[in-house]
């Protein structure tokens, strides 16, 4: 191996390992601003994904899981008054995922509970927005 090599190498490997560090406090910040709310984590990354009304399957793919898990999550919110399942518009096998109003309340409540003290608050939204420009490149091949 050159040098050269054996220097991208370990850059790669010092920033995938921040990378990793973000999410998992990316994770824990959830974690702990959904349990003062009552939500496990699972249920706070679905609150905060239901922009609107959406399939499980839309669900699942923004909580980056599989169907059968954003169900779980699902039917548990829904059991708790947060969501109900309405007739999809364009698709009689599908359904809709709808916040109730308790549930859209709940949510602005996560919302802000997310946004205060994030991990990303130390950067501006001008590096946020160049940190996400630059992830979707790397994501997105």
């Amino acid at each position: 191996m050159t040098d050269e090599h054996e220097t991208q190498v370990q850059a790669d490997r010092e920033l995938c390992g921040l990378i990793n560090g973000l999410a998992k406090q990316i994770e824990a910040h959830v974690r702990t601003r959904a349990a003062t709310l009552g939500l496990t984590a699972s249920q706070g990354v679905a609150m905060r994904e239901l922009t609107g009304p959406m399939t499980l399957r839309e669900l699942a793919e923004r909580m980056s899981c599989e169907p059968s898990n954003a169900t779980f999550v699902a039917d548990r919110l829904e059991e708790q008054g947060y969501l109900e399942r309405h007739p999809h518009p364009g698709n009689r096998r599908a359904k809709h995922l709808v916040l109730t109003p308790a549930g859209t309340e709940l949510r602005q409540r996560l919302l802000e509970l997310l946004t205060s003290d994030s991990p990303l608050a130390p950067l501006s939204s001008e590096e946020q927005g160049a940190l996400q420009r630059l992830l979707v490149r790397a994501v997105v091949r």
